[in-house]
């Protein structure tokens, strides 16, 4: 972080300014006592089980030189008082944007932000000195925080920005304030908080609100629903897509390898050929996202092949490996509807020796589409996979769309607990079987498989 002095922070916050805190230097800010170093300055954030008041005194006892406070605590430390801790961290995090001249990269859309986030900065670490933000910070506490981490000398800022109802993208992007502005897709997960895709169009679509007149969108052409706002005043926007030939970007002769996507990318007076080593259609639209915005930025394509065949994903997404025989696809982070039938797409596509079996828990935020939209995945299944097994009360209903799609009823199965649904996997997989494990953040579906891989015998 570039240093700041107290009054310049203070003033920002909308606390009381003193002339004695313009001696006061600030090397960082941190929300978590346990982790402040000399020179911090504290935010006393108030959660659900504990309150960052009651842990001033111990930032203080670290060597933080000042906290953001809501009412003044005992403790020997200078303190800023503000009405609201998070809004002022938010506000804190806007003006120091505003102190740098980095590019700023905002990423939004109903799946795929956090791979496109990842594929982003590996893509453009080669060229520029990258920063990101640090796994699930998305929000209205994580995105400051990702901000107030970048060093000066950053050229480009690769932000993920999340959100589930109305009004959270524009504060969200009133603080990242993005150069460019990305969105993925426009899916169906938070429909029970935004009523309708269209709703949730327009809550993805506030991350414009926050991009200045020189900036740009860069959108997936192939969603109509974004591919219709092209024409729409405001910020130019750039189209990538596979099918929607008409966009800036697209992606041609795809060829699926048991390691990942090879393509060619035609657009922007460019021409050649891509190679990413993760699986899935999916996975093309989110190099793309990165591919389009890399090529607004200058980068060679070159540069770009390069980086992006060293791309890994992160975390429990899409996660490929072998145990005793056994392929295993891990994608346990989330799940909704669009990103569970391209998870099922890799499965179907997977060149194995035995059987396709698909383990899958509930996805959640559907609201009054959540029974229909399993159904629709069961019936998936019984195309893809050889045997599903789920946990979770609204999978019954994805069970039932499996056997009205064809499949066996005695390769279906559904589950209360994890370990019984982990017990029936260690009985019934063998050597050779592909197993793809999915389910929303919720449902903890990483837990089945710690449970399958401990003290497995074949």
């Amino acid at each position: 972080m570039k240093e700041l002095t107290l009054n310049q922070i203070a003033l920002w916050c909308g606390a009381p300014t003193a002339q004695e805190y313009n001696s006061v230097r600030v090397t960082g800010v941190c929300s978590d006592s346990r982790e402040v170093r000399p020179g911090d300055l504290f935010i006393a954030l108030a959660g659900e089980r504990t309150d960052g008041h009651d842990y001033v005194a111990q930032a203080a006892d670290a060597g933080a030189v000042a906290a953001l406070v809501t009412h003044k605590v005992d403790a020997p430390i200078l303190q800023l008082c503000v009405a609201d801790t998070l809004r002022a961290y938010g506000a804190l995090a806007a003006n120091y944007r505003k102190l740098l001249h980095t590019r700023v990269i905002g990423i939004t859309g109903s799946v795929g932000k956090t791979t496109t986030k990842e594929m982003m900065a590996c893509a453009l670490e080669g060229t520029f000195r990258t920063a990101k933000s640090e796994g699930n910070h998305n929000n209205d506490l994580g995105l400051p925080m990702s901000i107030m981490a970048l060093e000066e000398d950053v050229e480009v800022a690769v932000l993920e920005m999340g959100m589930n109802h109305f009004g959270e993208m524009a504060y969200l992007t009133s603080v990242a304030q993005p150069d460019i502005a990305i969105i993925t897709n426009i899916g169906t997960m938070h429909i029970e908080h935004l009523g309708s895709r269209e709703g949730i169009l327009r809550a993805k679509l506030e991350i414009l609100q926050g991009v200045p007149r020189s900036g740009v969108g860069v959108f997936n052409g192939d969603e109509p629903l974004l591919w219709n706002v092209r024409s729409d005043g405001g910020h130019k926007k750039f189209y990538y897509g596979i099918e929607n030939t008409a966009c800036d970007v697209i992606a041609e002769d795809i060829e699926e390898l048991e390691d990942g996507m090879r393509f060619r990318v035609r657009g922007m007076r460019q021409n050649f050929e891509m190679y990413i080593p993760a699986a899935g259609r999916h996975m093309v639209y989110n190099a793309l996202a990165v591919i389009t915005t890399a090529l607004l930025l200058d980068v060679k394509p070159e540069a770009l092949k390069r980086q992006l065949g060293k791309f890994r994903n992160t975390g429990m997404r899409q996660r490929i490996f072998e145990h005793n025989g056994v392929t295993i696809i891990e994608d346990c982070y989330n799940a909704g509807p669009e990103s569970m039938q391209a998870a099922l797409n890799v499965l179907e596509n997977y060149h194995a020796k035995g059987r396709k079996i698909a383990v899958l828990g509930d996805m959640l935020e559907l609201g009054n589409r959540s029974s229909a939209e399993h159904y629709r995945i069961g019936r998936l299944v019984a195309q893809k996979a050889d045997m599903l097994f789920v946990y979770g009360e609204h999978s019954v209903r994805t069970v039932t769309g499996a056997i009205t799609g064809g499949m066996n009823p005695k390769n279906t199965e559904h589950f209360d607990t994890h370990e019984d649904l982990a017990r029936m996997l260690k009985m019934r997989v063998k050597e050779g079987d592909v197993l793809l494990i999915k389910g929303s953040r919720g449902m903890k579906m990483e837990r089945v498989l710690e449970l399958f891989l401990k003290d497995e015998k074949k």
